[in-house]
């Protein structure tokens, strides 16, 4: 889906992103954990949902941990670049972040539900990084594919927000717009934790509990 957005302070510009290219990155498509696939098309009554919490890898276990979910991707959205690669993003010349499609059933999990697991599991309030992992490609943030997603996460980082301030942390930074193109990361990202249990994770439980 394709739509108007301004970007956040701290992102290239689109003119001055790097040029990518027209054929997509080649995946297997298939979910290395539940089988799934990674690639549309999905069954009808599915939701899509993309989320940034800074590095895919960690990102992306919460979610297709989670009963409801029917499978997850790790990739690139919100920038400018087409088809970036893993190594373009990380130079912060593409404009997207590190992101997770997460594909779920609405009669199974509650938008509440993954708006919990994102907020308690990375700081919202850091801009352009994650931990020790800076540039805009680790910002944090939500893009819905519906106006009532959209809606929805700004109710939630409006409660979200009071927590904070009432325990004395500080602003949210989160860029809540309109899902853009989501690009698939290659293959070796794609479920990474699951592939290596040992692998980098910098997300955990982070301040404050949601609800």
């Amino acid at each position: 889906m394709n739509f108007f957005r301004t970007k956040p302070t701290g992102v290239i510009a689109a003119e001055d992103a790097l040029p990518g290219r027209d054929n997509p990155i080649q995946i297997t498509g298939k979910h290395f954990v539940n089988g799934t696939s990674m690639i549309p098309p999905f069954p009808h009554h599915m939701e899509t949902i993309i989320i940034g919490m800074g590095c895919f890898w960690g990102a992306e276990r919460f979610f297709w941990e989670l009963d409801g979910v029917y499978t997850t991707a790790a990739g690139y959205s919100g920038g400018t670049t087409p088809n970036p690669t893993y190594g373009e993003t990380c130079t912060s010349r593409t404009g997207h972040t590190e992101a997770v499609l997460v594909v779920f059933d609405p009669a199974k999990v509650e938008l509440e539900t993954l708006f919990k697991v994102f907020w308690e599991n990375h700081d919202p309030t850091q801009y352009m990084g994650q931990g020790n992992d800076m540039g805009s490609q680790y910002r944090t943030a939500i893009y819905g594919t519906t106006e009532a997603q959209i809606e929805a996460a700004k109710a939630s980082l409006a409660s979200y927000q009071e927590k904070l301030s009432a325990t004395g942390f500080g602003e949210i930074t989160t860029e809540i717009a309109p899902a853009s193109d989501f690009y698939y990361a290659e293959e070796e990202h794609q479920q990474y934790l699951a592939k290596n249990p040992n692998g980098y994770c910098n997300h955990g439980f982070c301040q404050v509990a949601y609800s």
